[in-house]
């Protein structure tokens, strides 16, 4: 016999709490809430959905994806901005730290109707 009965039960005990500790930690991982994903796509001269509505105190994450041109993500209010890069998902976590509707806008050349490519962001208690 290579280990001795003592050897085996501990190693036997090491285990035990080692699963267990991991089924532990698998469990409050998967209790955590996740962020919702918001897609928005971006377009020669629109974002789609050019409104989206949030709630304060709420983390989400933006998704965008651009179907044409390089474009821009700017939410001046919220300080955050994202480069949308075609064939490219571009993901931009905002957690929302005040409430009232607030202008988002492309902020790279993309064309002629640059200067109206905006959306609306609303904020909610």
């Amino acid at each position: 016999m290579i280990f001795g009965k003592k050897t085996l039960r501990i190693v036997a005990a090491a285990t035990v709490v080692t699963i267990g500790s991991l089924g532990a930690y698998v469990a409050a991982q998967s209790a955590e809430p996740k962020e919702k994903v918001i897609k928005i796509t971006a377009k020669k001269f629109n974002y789609i959905p050019g409104e989206v509505k949030l709630k304060k105190g709420v983390p989400v994450i933006l998704e965008f994806r651009s179907q044409d041109v390089l474009m821009g993500f700017n939410l001046p209010d919220f300080n955050v901005r994202a480069d949308i890069v075609p064939g490219k998902a571009t993901r931009l976590r905002l957690t929302p730290d005040k409430t009232g509707t607030f202008v988002f806008l492309c902020d790279i050349f993309c064309g002629t109707g640059h200067e109206e490519m905006n959306g609306k962001l609303t904020v909610v208690d």
